[in-house]
Protein backbone atom coordinates (compact mmCIF):
# COMPACT_ATOMS: atom_id res chain seq x y z
CA UNK A 1 0.00 0.00 0.00
CA UNK A 2 1.41 3.44 -0.86
CA UNK A 3 1.77 5.87 1.78
CA UNK A 4 0.89 9.25 0.39
CA UNK A 5 1.60 12.57 2.75
CA UNK A 6 -0.35 15.57 2.16
CA UNK A 7 0.99 19.22 2.06
CA UNK A 8 -1.56 21.95 2.00
CA UNK A 9 -0.34 25.01 0.39
CA UNK A 10 -1.61 28.52 1.69
CA UNK A 11 0.19 31.52 0.40
CA UNK A 12 3.25 29.23 -0.30
CA UNK A 13 2.99 27.95 3.42
CA UNK A 14 2.54 23.96 4.44
CA UNK A 15 -0.51 24.26 6.42
CA UNK A 16 -4.03 21.95 7.11
CA UNK A 17 -7.27 22.99 7.94
CA UNK A 18 -9.65 21.24 10.55
CA UNK A 19 -12.91 19.87 7.88
CA UNK A 20 -11.92 22.68 5.27
CA UNK A 21 -12.08 25.17 7.87
CA UNK A 22 -10.14 28.48 6.45
CA UNK A 23 -10.23 29.87 9.92
CA UNK A 24 -8.80 26.80 11.25
CA UNK A 25 -5.96 27.45 9.54
CA UNK A 26 -2.19 25.98 11.34
CA UNK A 27 1.31 26.86 9.61
CA UNK A 28 3.47 23.81 10.06
CA UNK A 29 6.67 25.20 7.70
CA UNK A 30 7.28 27.97 6.05
CA UNK A 31 9.17 25.86 3.34
CA UNK A 32 6.92 23.11 1.51
CA UNK A 33 10.22 21.80 -0.31
CA UNK A 34 11.81 21.42 2.87
CA UNK A 35 9.11 19.00 4.18
CA UNK A 36 8.29 17.38 0.64
CA UNK A 37 12.34 16.29 1.34
CA UNK A 38 11.92 14.84 4.64
CA UNK A 39 9.06 12.42 2.83
CA UNK A 40 11.34 11.74 0.02
CA UNK A 41 14.20 11.07 2.61
CA UNK A 42 11.90 8.98 4.32
CA UNK A 43 11.57 6.56 1.74
CA UNK A 44 8.10 7.64 0.48
CA UNK A 45 7.63 8.14 -3.45
CA UNK A 46 4.47 10.07 -4.21
CA UNK A 47 2.97 13.59 -2.90
CA UNK A 48 -0.26 14.97 -2.50
CA UNK A 49 -0.30 18.49 -2.72
CA UNK A 50 -3.40 20.49 -2.37
CA UNK A 51 -3.51 23.87 -3.47
CA UNK A 52 -5.88 25.79 -0.97
CA UNK A 53 -5.34 29.25 -2.40
CA UNK A 54 -6.45 27.48 -6.10
CA UNK A 55 -9.21 26.08 -4.32
CA UNK A 56 -10.62 29.01 -3.13
CA UNK A 57 -9.74 31.13 -5.89
CA UNK A 58 -11.27 28.49 -8.85
CA UNK A 59 -7.75 29.02 -10.28
CA UNK A 60 -4.21 27.39 -9.64
CA UNK A 61 -2.28 29.79 -7.43
CA UNK A 62 0.34 28.05 -6.26
CA UNK A 63 1.89 26.24 -9.21
CA UNK A 64 5.69 27.70 -7.89
CA UNK A 65 5.87 25.56 -4.96
CA UNK A 66 4.75 22.76 -7.40
CA UNK A 67 7.48 23.45 -9.61
CA UNK A 68 10.06 23.55 -6.64
CA UNK A 69 9.07 19.91 -5.12
CA UNK A 70 9.23 18.44 -8.31
CA UNK A 71 12.67 20.16 -9.43
CA UNK A 72 14.44 19.06 -5.84
CA UNK A 73 12.94 15.82 -5.57
CA UNK A 74 12.10 12.93 -7.27
CA UNK A 75 8.61 12.46 -5.60
CA UNK A 76 5.13 11.31 -8.02
CA UNK A 77 3.44 14.50 -7.25
CA UNK A 78 -0.58 14.52 -7.56
CA UNK A 79 -1.38 18.39 -7.72
CA UNK A 80 -5.11 19.94 -6.94
CA UNK A 81 -6.94 23.11 -6.21
CA UNK A 82 -8.71 25.37 -8.51
CA UNK A 83 -8.25 23.70 -12.01
CA UNK A 84 -11.44 24.83 -13.76
CA UNK A 85 -9.79 25.35 -17.12
CA UNK A 86 -7.40 23.61 -19.14
CA UNK A 87 -4.83 26.72 -18.99
CA UNK A 88 -5.08 25.46 -15.04
CA UNK A 89 -4.26 21.32 -16.29
CA UNK A 90 -1.55 22.71 -18.84
CA UNK A 91 -0.04 25.16 -15.75
CA UNK A 92 -0.01 22.12 -13.42
CA UNK A 93 1.79 19.91 -15.87
CA UNK A 94 4.38 21.72 -17.12
CA UNK A 95 5.28 22.42 -13.64
CA UNK A 96 5.66 19.06 -12.64
CA UNK A 97 3.02 17.36 -11.53
CA UNK A 98 2.54 13.78 -12.57
CA UNK A 99 -1.32 13.18 -11.76
CA UNK A 100 -3.96 16.40 -11.90
CA UNK A 101 -6.33 15.83 -8.49
CA UNK A 102 -10.58 16.76 -10.01
CA UNK A 103 -13.10 16.78 -7.78
CA UNK A 104 -15.30 19.37 -8.16
CA UNK A 105 -15.13 20.18 -11.68
CA UNK A 106 -16.17 15.78 -12.37
CA UNK A 107 -19.11 16.89 -9.78
CA UNK A 108 -19.89 20.39 -11.84
CA UNK A 109 -19.14 20.24 -15.53
CA UNK A 110 -18.82 16.22 -15.98
CA UNK A 111 -18.39 17.36 -19.61
CA UNK A 112 -14.84 19.11 -19.60
CA UNK A 113 -13.17 16.53 -17.09
CA UNK A 114 -14.49 13.43 -19.68
CA UNK A 115 -13.00 15.67 -22.81
CA UNK A 116 -9.81 16.48 -20.70
CA UNK A 117 -9.50 12.23 -20.45
CA UNK A 118 -9.93 12.05 -24.08
CA UNK A 119 -7.46 14.40 -24.29
CA UNK A 120 -4.54 13.55 -21.97
CA UNK A 121 -5.77 10.30 -20.73
CA UNK A 122 -7.32 8.75 -17.85
CA UNK A 123 -3.98 7.61 -16.31
CA UNK A 124 -3.22 11.09 -15.67
CA UNK A 125 -5.68 12.17 -13.13
CA UNK A 126 -6.71 11.22 -9.51
CA UNK A 127 -10.58 11.76 -8.77
CA UNK A 128 -11.38 12.86 -5.97
CA UNK A 129 -14.60 11.93 -3.82
CA UNK A 130 -15.37 14.10 -1.14
CA UNK A 131 -18.35 12.25 0.83
CA UNK A 132 -20.59 12.70 3.34
CA UNK A 133 -23.45 10.11 4.61
CA UNK A 134 -22.38 8.43 0.66
CA UNK A 135 -23.49 11.62 -1.23
CA UNK A 136 -20.55 13.90 -2.73
CA UNK A 137 -19.36 16.79 -1.13
CA UNK A 138 -18.48 20.04 -3.31
CA UNK A 139 -17.06 23.17 -2.97
CA UNK A 140 -14.80 22.81 -0.23
CA UNK A 141 -17.03 20.97 1.27
CA UNK A 142 -20.35 23.97 1.51
CA UNK A 143 -22.26 21.84 -0.04
CA UNK A 144 -23.50 18.31 -0.36
CA UNK A 145 -24.96 16.74 -3.74
CA UNK A 146 -27.51 14.44 -4.26
CA UNK A 147 -25.11 12.32 -5.36
CA UNK A 148 -24.42 9.13 -4.93
CA UNK A 149 -20.57 7.84 -4.18
CA UNK A 150 -20.84 4.88 -6.12
CA UNK A 151 -22.69 6.00 -8.94
CA UNK A 152 -20.29 8.78 -8.90
CA UNK A 153 -17.28 6.67 -9.36
CA UNK A 154 -18.96 3.82 -11.71
CA UNK A 155 -19.34 6.97 -14.25
CA UNK A 156 -15.65 7.98 -14.41
CA UNK A 157 -14.24 4.03 -14.23
CA UNK A 158 -16.01 3.61 -17.26
CA UNK A 159 -14.22 6.56 -18.71
CA UNK A 160 -10.92 5.02 -17.85
CA UNK A 161 -10.39 6.40 -14.30
CA UNK A 162 -8.23 3.76 -11.99
CA UNK A 163 -7.37 5.96 -9.32
CA UNK A 164 -9.50 7.73 -7.13
CA UNK A 165 -8.87 8.88 -3.40
CA UNK A 166 -11.78 9.33 -0.96
CA UNK A 167 -12.46 11.79 1.71
CA UNK A 168 -15.28 11.11 4.79
CA UNK A 169 -15.48 15.36 5.33
CA UNK A 170 -16.67 14.05 8.97
CA UNK A 171 -13.32 12.81 9.95
CA UNK A 172 -11.06 15.04 8.17
CA UNK A 173 -8.13 16.75 10.15
CA UNK A 174 -10.49 15.78 13.25
CA UNK A 175 -7.86 13.13 14.30
CA UNK A 176 -10.43 10.46 15.13
CA UNK A 177 -9.75 7.15 12.87
CA UNK A 178 -10.74 6.78 9.06
CA UNK A 179 -14.06 6.02 7.91
CA UNK A 180 -12.95 1.98 7.41
CA UNK A 181 -16.58 0.84 6.79
CA UNK A 182 -17.37 3.15 3.94
CA UNK A 183 -13.39 2.47 2.52
CA UNK A 184 -14.37 -1.58 3.06
CA UNK A 185 -17.31 -1.30 0.99
CA UNK A 186 -16.27 0.52 -1.46
CA UNK A 187 -12.93 -1.74 -2.19
CA UNK A 188 -15.56 -4.34 -2.18
CA UNK A 189 -17.48 -3.08 -4.75
CA UNK A 190 -14.76 -1.91 -6.60
CA UNK A 191 -12.07 -4.66 -6.28
CA UNK A 192 -10.18 -3.30 -9.59
CA UNK A 193 -9.93 0.37 -8.27
CA UNK A 194 -6.57 1.96 -7.11
CA UNK A 195 -8.39 3.12 -3.99
CA UNK A 196 -6.85 5.81 -2.01
CA UNK A 197 -8.60 6.63 1.67
CA UNK A 198 -8.04 9.97 3.15
CA UNK A 199 -9.25 11.53 6.26
CA UNK A 200 -8.57 11.10 9.90
CA UNK A 201 -6.10 8.96 9.80
CA UNK A 202 -4.40 9.04 13.50
CA UNK A 203 -2.04 6.04 13.89
CA UNK A 204 0.31 3.34 12.52
CA UNK A 205 -2.75 1.01 13.79
CA UNK A 206 -5.20 3.01 11.27
CA UNK A 207 -2.83 2.34 8.61
CA UNK A 208 -2.56 -1.40 8.70
CA UNK A 209 -6.20 -2.00 9.18
CA UNK A 210 -6.77 0.15 5.83
CA UNK A 211 -3.85 -1.98 4.08
CA UNK A 212 -6.21 -4.68 5.85
CA UNK A 213 -9.21 -4.32 3.91
CA UNK A 214 -7.63 -3.80 0.79
CA UNK A 215 -6.90 0.15 0.06
CA UNK A 216 -3.91 0.20 -2.50
CA UNK A 217 -3.08 3.92 -1.04
CA UNK A 218 -3.82 6.41 2.23
CA UNK A 219 -3.11 9.87 2.47
CA UNK A 220 -1.85 11.40 5.68
CA UNK A 221 -1.55 14.66 6.22
CA UNK A 222 -2.29 16.20 10.13
CA UNK A 223 -1.22 12.83 11.72
CA UNK A 224 2.37 12.96 10.43
CA UNK A 225 2.53 16.94 11.17
CA UNK A 226 0.78 16.48 14.82
CA UNK A 227 3.25 13.85 15.44
CA UNK A 228 0.83 11.25 15.54
CA UNK A 229 2.68 9.29 13.37
CA UNK A 230 6.41 9.47 13.10
CA UNK A 231 8.79 9.57 10.13
CA UNK A 232 10.43 6.75 11.65
CA UNK A 233 7.85 4.68 12.16
CA UNK A 234 6.86 5.49 8.47
CA UNK A 235 10.15 3.84 7.37
CA UNK A 236 9.27 0.90 8.91
CA UNK A 237 6.48 0.33 7.23
CA UNK A 238 8.71 -0.43 4.07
Amino acid sequence: MQIIPAIDIINGKCVRLTQGDYTQMKVYNEDPVEVAKQFEDAGLQRLHLVDLDGAKAGAVKNWKVLENISRYTKLSIDFGGGIKQQSDLETVFNAGAAFATIGSLAVKSPETFKSWIDIYGAYKFLLGADVKDEKIAVSGWLETTDINLFDFITEYTSKGITQVFCTDISKDGKLEGPAVSLYEKVVNHFPDLHFIASGGVSSIEDIIQLKNIGCKGVIIGKAIYEGRITIEQLKKLF
